[in-house]
């Protein structure tokens, strides 16, 4: 991270055991005024999981300065007739102090502000498939300080429980997690700790 960059990333990544492929896809982004991260999970496991997870990630790499909502509208649009996927993205916009996100089906969002109390938010239920499907975008006040684990269903639920996620650099949970949890994985697991500060 260097003096200019307000977001600190760190990234856990694992195939499930026995597949060479991961289906999970990650991008993060940092520019003046934003920050943006999105984690996508084709449906399945393997080759063709990872090439519907990719799509997503190509465009939104093309879209980056658009909302979560228009994102979102545009990853469905390309993925007619390809393998679904979940997803989760995520904004944070520096000059007005909000972060905005939205996943759809099984990625998971936890807030933790500089009080330490985490907030595990619920998905929209689905996939992205091409079909048309109502979702919800959070937004909410950014704190400096402020920590976001965004996390694919291979990371269990018992496992963020743990207090490591209370740590507030996100290097050091990611090396936590892989010490204490990343042995061979039932499922394609990812987990992005991101840290914010002004």
């Amino acid at each position: 991270m260097t003096a200019s960059q307000k977001v600190d990333v760190a990234v856990f990544q694992k195939a499930k055991k026995g597949q060479y492929y991961c289906g999970d896809s990650y991008f993060y982004t940092e520019t003046e005024n934003e920050f943006l991260c999105v984690l996508a999970d084709g449906l399945g496991s393997g080759e063709f999981a990872r090439e519907s997870s990719q799509i997503v990630i190509d465009i939104i790499k093309s879209n980056i300065h658009t909302t979560v909502q228009q994102l979102i509208k545009r990853c469905n649009e390309q993925l007619t007739g390809k393998r679904g996927v979940v997803i989760g993205i995520l904004k944070l916009d520096f000059p007005s102090k909000r972060y905005s996100f939205s996943s759809i089906g099984n990625i998971g969002v936890i807030t933790i502000p500089k009080n330490g109390k985490k907030k595990r938010n619920i998905p929209n239920v689905g996939y992205l498939a091409g079909y048309h499907r109502p979702f919800k975008v959070v937004s909410d006040k950014l704190d400096s300080e402020m920590n976001f684990i965004m996390f694919s269903d291979g990371v269990a639920d018992s496992d963020l429980s743990s207090s490591l996620f209370l740590n507030k650099d996100a290097q050091q949970i990611i090396i936590d997690y892989e010490h204490n949890f990343g042995a061979a994985r039932k499922d394609d697991t990812t987990l992005i700790a991101i840290r914010y500060d002004e």
